[in-house]
């Protein structure tokens, strides 16, 4: 024991808990926490209604999704409602960083800002379906 606690997940407010669980389930290639797998056709999704975990396939952490009644989506670039927090993730270079920007349009994901340009360290930050942002970017050793 360490003496410090340990990050477990980050947990994201929505409106709709199983719809941004899929995006990022999809998004990432995690895997749903056992018992929080979508029901089947017809089934109720009770857990869908209330929280729901993703996991690393590769033991990373994992995100977690509370469904709330109501969010106010972060408006950023601008600052009438600030984004909170965000989440970083990489590509190993700019052919992954385009091919990670149509998955995550196709996805349902909004782009915010392309700096897919910049030489020191190309990236593009998202809104996912929720409204909360996200960057890919290629990754700087």
């Amino acid at each position: 024991m360490s003496g410090f606690p340990r990050l477990r997940q980050v947990v994201l407010d929505t409106t709709d808990a199983r719809g941004l669980a899929e995006f990022y389930r999809r998004l990432l290639g995690y895997a749903y926490r056992p018992g929080d797998e979508p029901p089947g056709p017809g089934q109720d999704d009770e857990r869908g209604r209330d929280w729901l975990v993703l996991r690393d396939p590769a033991g990373g952490k994992a995100i977690a999704f509370q469904q709330v009644t109501a969010l106010r989506a972060p408006t950023w670039p601008g600052d009438s409602v600030p984004q909170q927090l965000h989440l970083d993730m990489t590509v190993e270079d700019r052919a992954s960083l385009d091919r990670q920007h149509e998955r995550a349009l196709a996805l349902g994901a909004r782009l915010l800002l392309d700096r897919s340009d910049d030489e020191e360290e190309p990236l593009r930050v998202y809104a996912d379906p929720a409204g909360h942002p996200f960057c890919i970017f290629v990754a700087v050793t």
